[in-house]
């Protein structure tokens, strides 16, 4: 079966479409597989992809956002979230959906884009911003001393169970597709183990005790009230006797919650940042006796 007809058996008239404003508008264009991988890829996360615009662009429903705002938006986010960023990298795929939205929206749609990718951009941690010389960054984004920014304090942590001798890590699922730690704000007159443990019964609904501290990272995020925020995370090696099925009680970002075997971490989608924390974690468990 050829990839049109794979294309338009899943979503309809889509491949059909595609070729009609290939021959209309780029005729010139041979090779087409990127622009109907793009396509297709945007209808089947759609769901994925308006949740995180819902939740980046809260004082804007879906269905009020115009049709060619909201669809690049998705063009975009497929891109920053599920795409190649080999293939195109992360601030390519910001810049382009900012230019397709000045291009055909309106007269604030390249500025609405582009605070909602970059909310995105930086909430994922900047992935590839270091792949930009600094002199070539935004004078704007150098002069902004992280210092000067308000700082939150979280506290997390890599909770793992152990059972005739299979190791199981409990880890949470976030909208833009990868797999993390759980993690919450610790509160005035908690110190961070106090916090890191309520915040996983919160969000997970276990009871854990912390083993030992596995360092900490701190990035900035946006927050669309507050602005820009230093986020400083400690985080602990937590154990829980509780093996049973991860219910997810505090959603916000987060969309699902499941057990993992060591030999299964492999294969998941989990931040950069994240994963010298994972490892740090169960080298320790495997050096317990």
């Amino acid at each position: 079966m050829s990839e049109t007809a794979t294309i338009t058996d899943s979503y309809g008239g889509l491949a059909a479409s595609i070729e009609a404003n290939i021959a209309e508008f780029a005729p010139g264009l041979e090779d087409a597989r990127f622009t109907k991988s793009l396509a297709a890829g945007v209808v089947e996360y759609r769901e994925k992809l308006d949740t995180v615009i819902e939740k980046f662009a809260p004082d804007w429903p879906i269905d009020q956002i115009s049709i060619v705002d909201r669809n690049v938006l998705r063009l975009g986010l497929f891109e920053l979230l599920f795409g190649d960023t080999k293939e195109v990298p992360a601030k390519v795929a910001i810049n382009e959906a900012i230019e397709l939205a000045k291009m055909f929206g309106g007269e604030s749609s390249g500025k609405f884009v582009n605070g909602v990718l970059g909310s995105v951009y930086r909430e994922m941690g900047e992935p590839g911003k270091d792949d930009v010389p600094a002199k070539k960054r935004r004078v704007k984004e150098r002069d902004i001393d992280p210092k000067d920014l308000p700082i939150e304090k979280l506290g997390g942590a890599v909770v793992y169970s152990r059972e005739r001798g299979t190791i199981r890590l409990a880890l949470v699922h976030d909208v833009f597709g990868y797999w993390t730690l759980s993690k919450g704000h610790i509160e005035e007159g908690e110190n961070a183990e106090e916090g890191t443990i309520r915040e996983i019964h919160e969000e997970l609904s276990l009871p854990i005790t912390i083993v030992g501290a596995l360092g900490g990272n701190e990035y900035i995020a946006s927050h669309p009230e507050k602005g820009k925020i230093r986020k400083q995370v400690d985080y602990f090696l937590g154990e829980t006797k509780d093996r049973g099925k991860l219910k997810l009680t505090k959603e916000g970002g987060l969309d699902q919650a499941a057990w993992f075997t060591l030999e299964e971490l492999g294969d998941l989608r989990i931040y950069d940042d994240i994963i010298p924390i994972i490892t740090k974690g169960i080298q320790i468990i495997l050096a317990k006796p």
